[in-house]
């Protein structure tokens, strides 16, 4: 915030009443003349003092479906002729000479629709309010602009801060970047058939929207306005008949079609519908979206960030849960513990675990180093749980837990059995051996005898609970594998006996 504030306006404080309310004969429209012209020229007046010779273009705005001016709108909302792009370089953070910005203090003040906070951070501010009240700020007193500003039949008054600072809506809520994550993501999206229409905001209220394919998004990402707002959305539907069947019976819509490669939208209340219907009845695809922020649901946001990573851009959208996943994963990092509360063991294995903020799973070997039969032998639904966290997914949006990453591994300690004799029940036959619990509990490793390992059994049938005396010839710490001989065991047996 600057420490020099001024309220500009041609309203004499002399005509207001006791609450403060303007009660004089002057119009609160531009008289596109003298008075229009003081006011610019104030500006330059305070621009000047403060050592200004370039504005910043902040939060831009245009009319868009709704016009909010008191004058008539008008074909570029009047920035026809005054930026070389006309609204292509009207966007957050375009930094034009002191004579644009002024021509943009014009249409503001002619009220046709446009819109911004024009600045310099930390330096100078030039904020134009309702019914021509314009405010400057500068870090400077300027006292030599303020006698300029009287000069000139305009009032100057000294404010606290200017009522049109920005504040945002949410302090709290962070806006996702656009950046290499963002961007996988959104491969990762279009690989998976979930997103394929990008929704560009370059000015509150001015949108383009571009086709997603693999192949194009490089592409569409290329072209697109520095600082823009972005949302994902999935596709259009081909049967636009279908499509229409969105349509409410009264309110107001965003109609999205699709025609000869080129995307479209409008805003239209009830009394348009048909009309809108009978335009696009051809078109290759279309949707209908909501305005309410509840029932308008993309897929996911972001801002793009400036060329050094930063994000200056001011956007604030309604989080998607997507973008909510995004905000929790960023505060998340490998090896941090977290505990949460089992949620579901699905039927593939996958225990799905509430950590306060997200959903994380932990795959069936994550869960203990000993061996189990079902993850239900060491977790249950609704336990609360402490694990390693073993990698934060961006992309896929995953975080993978671990369990045993807290324990400690036993099976080490086995390779100081290698060579040992010892007797124990067989707990699987399959057709190339069988396996041996080689410890006395009921989670205690298993090895393989092959088959050419295992030697005769006259009179024996080998099966599950069988007792086979065994050696352990080897413990494969890598592939996690215990090698027993029944023969060898035998062997051993026959040795010590004579």
């Amino acid at each position: 915030m600057l420490n020099y504030v001024y309220q500009v306006t041609k309203y004499s404080p002399a005509d207001r009443d006791q609450h403060g309310h303007y009660i004089g004969s002057e119009p609160s429209t531009s008289d596109h003349g003298p008075i229009e012209a003081a006011y610019l020229q104030a500006v330059a007046a305070f621009a000047a003092a403060s050592g200004v010779d370039h504005l910043a273009i902040r939060e831009p705005q245009v009319s868009g479906f709704v016009h909010f001016g008191l004058e008539p709108p008008i074909d570029g909302d009047g920035l026809n002729g005054v930026l070389p792009d006309g609204l292509a370089g009207y966007y957050d953070g375009a930094v034009v000479p002191i004579e644009v910005g002024l021509e943009i203090v014009r249409a503001m003040l002619r009220d046709n629709g446009l819109w911004c906070r024009l600045e310099v951070d930390g330096v100078f501010t030039v904020h134009v309010g309702w019914d021509q009240y314009l405010y400057v700020g500068s870090s400077r007193p300027c006292e030599s602009a303020v006698e300029r500003t009287r000069a000139l039949g305009l009032f100057p008054e000294r404010r606290d801060a200017s009522p049109y600072e920005f504040e945002p809506e949410n302090p709290e809520y962070v806006q996702r970047p656009a950046d290499d994550d963002f961007w996988a993501r959104l491969r990762w999206a279009i690989d998976h058939d979930h997103a394929a229409l990008l929704e560009e905001t370059y000015a509150y209220n001015a949108t383009r929207w571009h086709r997603l394919t693999h192949d194009t998004l490089q592409a569409v990402r290329s072209r697109l306005s520095p600082r823009a707002q972005l949302t994902v959305w999935p596709d259009l539907l081909t049967a636009v008949d279908v499509a229409l069947t969105d349509l409410p019976d009264e309110g107001v819509v965003e109609i999205i079609w699709e025609d000869d490669g080129q995307i479209s939208s409008t805003v239209v209340d009830e009394t348009q519908f048909e009309t809108v219907a009978t335009r696009i009845a051809g078109a290759r695809a279309a949707g209908v979206l909501s305005l309410t922020v509840d029932d308008r649901q993309p897929l996911f946001t972001a801002v793009l960030p400036d060329s050094d990573g930063v994000l200056r851009a001011r956007w604030q959208t309604e989080p998607t849960p997507s973008d909510r996943d995004w905000a929790f994963l960023k505060t998340l990092r490998r090896g941090q513990i977290v505990t949460g509360r089992v949620l579901t063991i699905a039927s593939f294995g996958g225990t799905f675990v509430d950590i306060g903020g997200g959903t994380a799973m932990i795959n069936i070997p994550e869960l203990s180093w000993r061996p189990f039969d079902h993850p239900s032998d060491i977790v249950t639904v609704g336990a609360e749980i402490t694990a390693a966290i073993l990698d934060v997914d961006m992309i896929c949006e995953r975080v993978p837990l671990s369990l045993r990453a807290l324990q400690e591994d036993p099976l080490p300690q086995v390779t100081q059995r290698i060579g040992q004799v010892l007797t124990g029940p067989v707990t699987m036959v399959t057709p190339f051996g069988v396996f041996v619990r080689i410890e006395d509990r009921a989670d205690g490793f298993q090895g393989l005898v092959h088959t050419s390992e295992l030697g005769e059994t006259p009179g024996a049938v080998i099966e599950v609970g069988y007792p086979l005396t065994v050696k352990i010839l080897d413990v494969d710490l890598v592939r996690r594998r215990i090698t027993l001989s029944r023969t060898q065991a035998l062997a051993a047996d026959d040795t010590h006996c004579s």
